[in-house]
């Protein structure tokens, strides 16, 4: 008995049904993408190992999907290498390339690859999936979706303030509320500066950004852990117990972080982009979180994180300001600023929260039913009206009876049923039956695309 196929474990099929509700979310970010003036590209599933190696640290470098190269891979390798089990330099000799980790490395070759033919500022988004060899587990896979958006060559906050609009704009139109967490990591530096510990800045950001998980206690004893002195982590208290509004909590920053020059510097970029924000108007919870670090190492101003407010689930999309985006790839000065949705973890709160729209999954509006070559002919003439005005047909292929097209209709959660018997066929009509609540009316075939459009 053969075995029964499978997918590659973390990765997954989608039906149907799922493929027309993760569509609605694809379709809905793109949307707003393109209204704020973004453009799409697209870069190749595999990248030169070269551009991806080094890129993302020592643990990224491991979680890399890497391609055998073509033909006879082990000609020429050195059977010590191989004896010697030395899989990393082995993997060096016998593959040049490998799947993409994310989409901003990639992004950042395209830029450089592309100057001269790129009118900076750029805005491109890019919706594409990613590959990482990880351990999969429970909305965590090997392969998955990114939705990013960036802005480069442009140091201007407005960029910034613009992401804000756009993230509140996707989410209100797929009816999620959200909160959007702002920091900045001149912020993060300046505290590490004010507490005598400006070298361990990378703890420090690792620890607190745990505060909402595990309380501050417990972050304190991580830090101690970490080679904090006692006295640093004291001074550290008052600022991370910062509380009250948005403003309330700008200003007490302020007065903290006065004596660290660049302290001062995201205190104020942390305000212009709150209250730059906040002056267009916004849908979401819009709040600022000293404790809020993502991906340090690579932030250098602005941090951005959305959460939603009526599911227990991680954070649903982020960004923020990074300097020199290029860089890795020896083009300097070009500043950057971008965000990312996370599409599967919105599909998991749309479903939880019960928002895909019902007529998500439909992609026919009208079935016609079969019964017989001349009713077939005349149905097809009409289909092919409705096509053309934009409205999805189609006639049951088979002339089977009419409890099983009916059958099929349901099954399928085709709005409408069009019957073209001997009698609409004499007198050039059509009977439509609304599969919702049963009524069935009867109409002249040219008025059809009214009735069902």
């Amino acid at each position: 008995m053969a075995q029964k196929p499978s997918t590659p474990k973390g990765t997954r099929d989608f039906s149907p049904v799922e493929m027309a509700r993760r569509n609605y979310i694809f379709d809905t970010i793109r949307e707003v993408f393109r209204l704020f003036g973004f453009r799409q590209i697209e870069t190749p599933a595999m990248e030169n190992l070269s551009t991806l190696m080094g890129k993302y640290g020592e643990e990224g470098d491991k979680l890399l999907f890497k391609i055998l190269n073509s033909g006879d891979y082990l000609k020429g390798v050195d059977p010590a290498l191989i004896e010697a089990n030395d899989t990393l330099r082995l993997a060096a000799k016998i593959c040049d390339r490998g799947l993409r980790y994310d989409l901003t490395v990639p992004f950042a070759r395209f830029v450089v690859q592309h100057r001269d033919e790129l009118q900076l500022p750029f805005k491109r988004f890019q919706i594409q999936p990613v590959w990482r060899a990880d351990r999969p587990q429970k909305g965590r896979y090997r392969e998955f979706y990114q939705c990013d958006a960036d802005m480069v060559g442009s140091d201007s906050l407005l960029n910034e303030i613009e992401l804000l609009q756009m993230e509140d704009m996707v989410f209100s139109r797929l009816g999620i509320r959200v909160a959007i967490k702002l920091n900045n990591r001149k912020i993060l530096a300046g505290i590490a500066e004010l507490i005598g510990a400006p070298d361990k800045l990378v703890d420090i950001t690792v620890a607190i950004d745990k505060i909402d998980k595990i309380g501050l206690d417990k972050v304190n004893e991580e830090l101690a852990d970490r080679g904090l002195s006692q006295q640093s982590i004291e001074a550290l208290r008052p600022i991370l117990e910062i509380d009250g509004t948005g403003p309330e909590r700008l200003a007490k920053l302020a007065e903290l972080l006065a004596p660290s020059e660049t302290g001062t510097k995201g205190v104020e970029e942390l305000r212009t982009v709150y209250e730059g924000t906040l002056a267009l108007g916004l849908n979401a919870q819009l709040d600022i979180d000293v404790s809020l670090a993502r991906g340090l190492s690579y932030y250098t101003g602005t941090i951005i994180e959305v959460k939603a407010l009526d599911a227990e689930i991680g954070s649903i999309s982020g960004g923020g300001r990074y300097d020199n985006l290029t860089g890795i790839f020896g083009l300097d000065g070009i500043s950057g600023v971008g965000i990312s949705f996370g599409a599967d973890r919105i599909y998991d709160v749309l479903l939880a929260l019960n928002l895909f729209p019902s007529e998500t999954a439909n992609s026919t509006r009208v079935l016609f039913a079969n019964f017989g070559a001349a009713e077939a002919a005349a149905s097809l003439r009409l289909i092919k009206q409705l096509r053309a005005q934009g409205i999805s047909a189609e006639i049951y292929p088979d002339q089977s009876k009419m409890k099983k097209q009916i059958g099929y209709a349901n099954a399928l959660a085709v709005p409408f049923f069009a019957i073209i018997g001997e009698s609409e066929l004499a007198d050039g009509t059509v009977t439509v039956k609304n599969m919702a609540d049963g009524t069935q009316t009867t109409v002249p075939a040219d008025g059809l695309a009214d009735l069902v459009g």
